[in-house]
């Protein structure tokens, strides 16, 4: 982890003063020339866009280890984080008395991560599967897409939809214990960032449009740079272009995930955030008989599978092939396998319900 730009200079003005000046008293005025602290801030921000580029990398592996380090790493890992289809007995009966609410993350968990992220498509069977599993149980879209988009991917009307990191929520009808209106569930609580992020969007395009491979996507209260079809030699020279746009708007922050930048409002709301919105629009907020299972693959999914682990109710899935430092408890290694993993989801509650019919 960084220190914020402000504490390293104040570090390295007193490293330096030290070093020239080991006698001087504490009242003692030194001057520094503007030139060697914007000389220190390249060195930071030069430092912060090595350690979005890295985090990139090792979110995003593509480099073959030799095979004995792959196979040591993945069985420890693998202890930690068990096959959730390997393990699918053991997490039915922990969900046994409680209503089980299902979140499901788009890319690279209900589609494949593909080169061009406009066709992202979601297969026939997945999109039944996922109608069957939402004939069941609660399930809601938390996507860093924009709502629109995943909507037109997966077009199932009766789902709950949490775009562009949970910025903008919708849903069918308001389900609840207490209530059973038909009233829409709609949360946008960063409206007021829409004219900047089109703003910064413009401007992005524009500055990458240098890069081959480059592609800004708006994702209305949110914004996508992805480097994947970009050689990687040019990620840090991207990441670089993304960073002077960035430097003139303190009120946006960007964070990384698989081969992608993100761009959002500076609010605290993310992923979890959206979660627990959900579990309260839907009657959940303070029982203990919910449990919501959360399944994704990318960083921004871990500040979901952390409030589950917070919460202590539930658990989180990482669909991923190579093994991750991260807060799920379960792990499932590409869309095929999540799309099992629901299908028997919903063939237990199935067998369930038509038990309870005979009795």
């Amino acid at each position: 982890m960084f220190t914020d730009a402000k504490s390293v200079l104040n570090m390295s003005i007193t490293v330096t003063v030290s070093a020239q000046n080991p006698l001087a008293s504490p009242g003692y005025k030194i001057s520094i020339k503007t030139k060697k602290l914007l000389q220190n801030r390249e060195i930071i921000s030069g430092a912060r866009v090595n350690a979005w580029v890295d985090s990139m990398r090792a979110s995003s592996p593509t480099h073959t280890k030799s095979t004995s380090s792959v196979t040591d790493d993945q069985v420890t890992w693998n202890l930690h984080h068990p096959s959730a289809l390997e393990m699918f007995e053991q997490i039915i009966d922990a969900s046994k008395g409680k209503q089980i609410v299902m979140f499901l993350d788009y890319d690279g968990t209900l589609s494949p991560i593909v080169e061009d992220p406009d066709r992202a498509f979601m297969s026939k069977k997945m999109r039944k599967t996922v109608r069957k599993l939402a004939k069941c149980f609660p399930t809601a879209i938390v996507s860093g897409r924009c709502r629109d988009k995943v909507y037109k991917f997966v077009k199932l009307a009766e789902l709950y939809y949490a775009g562009s990191h949970g910025l903008d929520i919708k849903g069918p009808e308001k389900r609840s214990k207490s209530k059973s209106d038909g009233e829409s569930v709609l949360f946008q609580p960063a409206s007021e960032f829409l004219p900047m992020i089109d703003e910064v969007y413009k401007q992005l395009v524009d500055t990458t449009k240098s890069t081959p491979g480059a592609k800004v996507e708006n994702n209305k209260f949110c914004l996508s740079v992805h480097f994947r079809c970009v050689d990687e030699k040019k990620w840090s020279e991207l990441a670089q272009q993304v960073r002077s746009v960035l430097k003139e708007y303190p009120k946006l922050r960007l964070t990384q995930g698989r081969k992608v930048l993100e761009i959002r409002p500076t609010i605290k709301w993310d992923k979890g955030k959206a979660l627990e919105f959900l579990l309260e629009s839907l009657g959940f907020a303070n029982c203990t008989d919910v449990f919501p299972v959360y399944i994704g693959d990318d960083c921004t999914d871990e500040d979901a599978f952390k409030i589950l682990r917070d919460r202590g109710q539930g658990f989180g899935i990482l669909v991923s092939k190579f093994p991750k430092e991260t807060s799920a408890s379960y792990s499932l290694q590409e869309p095929d396998e999540v799309m099992d993993f629901l299908r028997r989801l919903v063939e237990w509650k199935q067998l369930s319900l038509q038990a309870q019919s005979r009795m």
